[in-house]
Parts: structure tokens; sequence; C-alpha cells
């Protein structure tokens, strides 16, 4: 799967879905600090799923309706950091199909999956 990986996520994860042989574009190695919109635009773009730990993704894609291809939201604060790859591949693993042109939240034993209206 293609990934843009916001600025946000953990560089433990990209470099995790990089050994998992996913593309992943990460905004702190690209453009650190570009708008919200720039980022989604950047997945967009790329055909590629957004991973990002920022909630304001939320209200762009269902109170302003933006498209997206996917946005997976990962809500592991209380999570050590060497342990959230392992949750988020196992995520991926097991319902990335499902990812796609829905918005995902992979919070600590829960993963929600809202498909987008067409």
């Amino acid at each position: 799967m293609n990934f843009v990986a916001d600025e946000s996520i953990d560089r433990q994860i990209v470099i995790r879905l990089r050994k998992e042989g996913h593309t992943v574009w990460y905004v702190a190695e690209m453009e650190s600090g570009i708008s919200d919109d720039t980022v989604l635009a950047q997945a967009n773009q790329s055909d590629a799923v957004l991973i990002t730990a920022d909630r304001d993704f939320g209200e762009i894609i269902f109170r302003e309706q933006q498209v997206a291809h996917g946005v997976i939201l990962i809500r592991l604060a209380s999570i050590t950091s060497s342990n959230k790859p392992d949750i988020v591949i196992d995520a991926i693993s097991q319902h990335g199909h499902e990812m796609v042109r829905a918005f995902t939240v992979i919070s600590p034993g829960v993963i929600r999956i809202r498909r987008f209206q067409p």
C-alpha cells in the first residue's frame, strides 16, 4: 500500500511500514510544517492513505466534506513508542483493504472503520 505519514506520526511507525514493503512519503522528511490541506492533497495525488495522529483531519473529511483516498487516525498515546508500530502493522495487515476510501481510527484494542459516502 501507499501511505503519506503526517509529521505527527512516530518515525518508528514509518520505518516499520517501509520494512514491510509499503511505500511511505513522510512529511517530516519532505516539507515539515505544511498545512493539513496540503498533506491531504499530497496523499490524494499519490493515491495514498494518510496516516496521522491529528484529529483535525476528521473535521476536514466529514465537516468540510473533502475527498480522501483514505485516512488512518492513530490514537495510541497511552502505548509505548516501541509497541505502536506492531499495532499499526497488525491493523493494516488485517484490515488494509477496508481502509481505502474510509476513515479508520486505531486505538488500544479497537479498530473503527467508517466508509466514506459515495
